[in-house]
This record gives C-alpha cells, structure tokens and sequence, in this order.
C-alpha cells in the first residue's frame, strides 16, 4: 500500500532519463518484478533517444570494407598536397588540390556505391592535412573496415577502424581545418595521344630515368622506347596517337604520381601539345585518381644576325 511515484524528467541531447520515487525506494517493500521492466523501459527509450540524435544530427557516414584502399590513396597524395579539402555529396567522396608550386593538381573521385554505407545529408567540405590523416590511417589494420563520421557543425572528424571478426574497435577524433581553395573546373579535351599501359612498368620506368637524372647528367643520358604490344601473355600496351607529341616533363612529379600504382593495374597518359599530361589511375572501379602536370617551357632565345 506504499506510494511509489514514477517522474520522468525530459530526455536531454545525453539521452538519459531519471526516475524518482516517493518516499524513496529503500524505505519500499522489495518489489524486485518493478524494476526490470524500468530498466528496459530505460534503455528502450536511450536506444530511442540515441537513433533520435542520430537522425538529426549526423551529417556524414561512410563504411569502406576495404580499408587498406583509403590508405592507398592517402599514400598517393599525401607527398604532392599537405592540405586538402574533401568535398561530400549524396553522390561522391572527392578531393581536388594543387600542389604548393601550383604546377601540379590532384583529383580524387570515390563513388558512393562502391561503399558499403553512405550517407551524407547535404554538401560538405572537409579541411584536413593529408600527413596528419595518413598517418591516422596507418592505425588501421590492411583488412579493417573503415568508417569515416562527421557531426553538422563539428569542427573533427571520426575515423573508426574495425577488424573483420569485430574483436577489436578503434576511433580516432582529428581536427579540421578552414582551408581557402578554388574548385577549378577541368574542361574535357580531345586528346592527341593516349597511351595504356601497366603501371608497375611506368613506374620502373620512371624510377630509372630518375636514376640516371640524379647525377646531374654526369653518369651519362638515357632514352626509353617503349612500343605497343598486345600480346597474351604480357600486359598490354596500347597507344593510340592523333597526332605526334612531344612534351617535357619534370621527372619529380612523375614519380611522385607513381604511388598511385597499387591502386590500379593500368595507367592511362592523355597527351596533347601545349595542355597539361593527365595520368590517371583506376580504382576498384569505383573511382579514380588523376594527375594533372604543366609541361616544361624550354625558353628559345632566336638570334637574330645582321642583314650583310
């Protein structure tokens, strides 16, 4: 005959809900049949509460299954960008950057269905140092899942990292930053010459050239031929030429872009006279990674000799 009052109090954004009771609970007749169904009313409404939160507040949440495919591309960018903004849409994880010389700009496209999860409620554009978030990344396991979550706002970023048994759970919280960048526009170009090719052989090849160039030409000079070949039990190597090209190109930047070359198998060079070389890498075919490089000017001094 006891009174026992229950007075819920507001759910606040912590999503917890008091109860009291008058006269208080220790002073009651054991009633131990009361309190299991107050604790599942508890955590049916913290449960509710917590999906509430989510669905108002979340802004972005992407799961990669293959995690080691983001540390791949943070291995690709992070030496020719230190700092990038990330651009979210309901369609897309992009990233688009120049480099500090702004000879140099990198384009990265990761479309929404080649994750497991996506969502990204509106537009958002993330600041972030590409060396602090590699190194981040560098926590996660090669097959770890990787969750990347952004609250509307917030001025962090969450990466989670879990393994594929789901014994082990890690988050890291990285700041972000307020980085003034253009978005430029890269107009389609038809393109005199394109070449396919297998990476792991660009890269040797450039890998070489840079051997010889780092002797300041003292060792000597070389010169590679590489020629079509579309045989079966070699990778092919297709070129398709409009027109002839010639261009120069700083050997620096081209290895740089070869870090790209676990990602993909292939590497296509698009090349026309007085345009930009784009190099560009597949990925699991759900984006790609382009390169974009200013060819090299050679000033051409003409002199002029007098008229005898």
């Amino acid at each position: 005959n006891e009174t026992v009052k229950i007075q819920p109090e507001p759910l606040t954004q912590s999503a917890y809900i008091y109860i009291k009771a008058i006269p208080p609970l220790s002073n009651c007749s054991p009633a131990p049949f009361l309190h299991f169904p107050f604790r599942i009313l508890l955590q049916t409404l913290t449960l509710s509460s917590a999906r509430e939160k989510n669905r108002l507040y979340k802004m972005l949440e992407l799961r990669l299954v293959q995690g080691s495919l983001l540390k791949k591309v943070m291995d690709a960018i992070k030496d020719l960008v230190n700092d990038a903004n990330f651009d979210c849409s309901s369609a897309s994880f992009a990233l688009q950057a120049m480099d500090s010389s702004h000879v140099a700009l990198v384009a990265l496209l990761l479309r929404a269905e080649g994750f497991e999860h996506f969502r990204c409620d509106r537009n958002i554009s993330m600041g972030m140092n590409l060396g602090n978030m590699a190194k981040m990344l560098k926590c996660a396991g090669n097959d770890d899942i990787i969750t990347i979550k952004g609250d509307d706002g917030s001025d962090t970023v969450t990466f989670m990292f879990e393994s594929p048994t789901q014994d082990k759970i890690a988050d890291f919280e990285m700041k972000l930053m307020d980085i003034d960048s253009e978005h430029l526009g890269i107009p389609d170009a038809e393109y005199q010459a394109i070449v396919r090719m297998p990476s792991a052989e660009f890269m040797r090849i450039c890998k070489d050239l840079a051997t010889i160039g780092d002797t300041g030409g003292d060792m000597g000079s070389a010169n590679i031929v590489l020629r079509q070949n579309t045989t079966v039990d070699k990778e092919a190597t297709i070129i398709e030429m409009n027109e002839p090209v010639s261009l120069t190109f700083a050997l620096r930047y081209m290895n740089s872009f070869t870090k790209a070359t676990p990602l993909s198998n292939t590497v296509t060079l698009s090349l026309s006279a007085e345009l930009p070389i784009v190099v560009e890498y597949k990925i699991a075919e759900m984006g790609y990674i382009r390169y974009y490089l200013a060819p090299k000017i050679e000033d051409e001094e003409e002199e002029t000799k007098p008229e005898a």
